[in-house]
């Protein structure tokens, strides 16, 4: 069965290098043991996701210069998505603090560069989603009908980032006041997990993934779920390089869920966040 990671930064050395010593991952990584993540040239990181089935991935650009001062990662995005236009799928980060630069960038991201969507991370912004500031970007995505990636639980040791920031009721907002905007509320909004099912249940237009918590209290919840009120509004996400992509996929190997739901989750509802369509 084909399979796309729907979170996924190929760890190259100069991936490793930047999430090791950002401003905003520096602590959390040490607590992780983020250094021992084993750096790979891309053309070896290609050949692991052939090996482990996975034909394509999205990866999130990051913008949080106003906020950490660490310059954003679109180039390397872009790079990567240049590299392996058709293995990798690029969403440009976004800082909304940067105000109609950020929007106009995104523009031209899409336009000229083939990003397919947005990818922001509003606890790293110190920024509930539904701040108005993030509104002229939301209103662009429905324009240039791209999704968004809300990034949502932020790592325990992230300094300055609150909990409040990544409640997928304040996701709940815009989705209501964006009905034509498609958002993927990434790492399934943890800890608050019945908030971020029911978000997806009430709203069409919402969708997540469980990155980095299929192993996590509660994340039984999130399977069944899955299994019976939301099959068609998870995808599949690893969170590669913080969790290794063949350690996700191992976890949702041993989840007890339906063929049908399987295949869903794991390739076909991410096909239609990205306005594919579904052999």
């Amino acid at each position: 069965m084909a399979i796309i990671d729907f979170r996924f930064r190929p760890n190259t050395p100069e991936i490793i290098n930047g999430i090791a010593n950002s401003n905003m991952f520096k602590a959390a990584c040490a607590v992780i043991g983020f250094d021992k993540r084993k750096p790979q040239p891309l053309p070896e990181i290609v050949a692991g996701l052939d090996a482990r089935g996975v034909t394509r991935c999205v990866i999130t650009g990051r913008d949080s210069e106003t906020t950490y001062g660490s310059p954003a990662n679109n180039p390397e995005v872009l790079a990567f998505i240049r590299a392996y236009p058709k293995r990798f799928i690029g969403f440009w980060g976004v800082d909304p603090h940067k105000g109609m630069k950020s929007v106009r960038e995104l523009r031209q991201a899409v336009t000229e560069y083939g990003m397919r969507g947005a990818s922001i991370d509003p606890y790293l912004a110190h920024l509930r989603p539904d701040a108005a500031r993030y509104y002229p970007l939301y209103a662009a995505c429905c324009d240039l009908n791209i999704p968004v990636a809300v990034t949502t639980a932020p790592p325990p040791q992230v300094h300055g980032a609150l909990i409040d920031y990544t409640d997928p009721r304040f996701v709940d907002v815009v989705a209501r006041d964006f009905p034509d905007l498609t958002i993927v509320m990434s790492h399934g909004a943890y800890p608050f997990v019945t908030e971020a099912i029911y978000t997806c249940l009430r709203n069409a237009n919402v969708y997540m993934d469980c990155s980095e918590y299929e192993r996590a209290p509660m994340s039984d919840v999130y399977v069944q779920a899955m299994n019976t009120m939301i099959p068609d509004k998870v995808v599949f996400a690893s969170a590669h390089p913080f969790i290794e992509q063949a350690d996700a996929l191992a976890a949702y190997a041993a989840m007890p869920l339906s063929d049908e739901v399987r295949r869903k989750v794991l390739y076909e509802n991410a096909l239609r966040v990205l306005g594919e369509s579904v052999a």
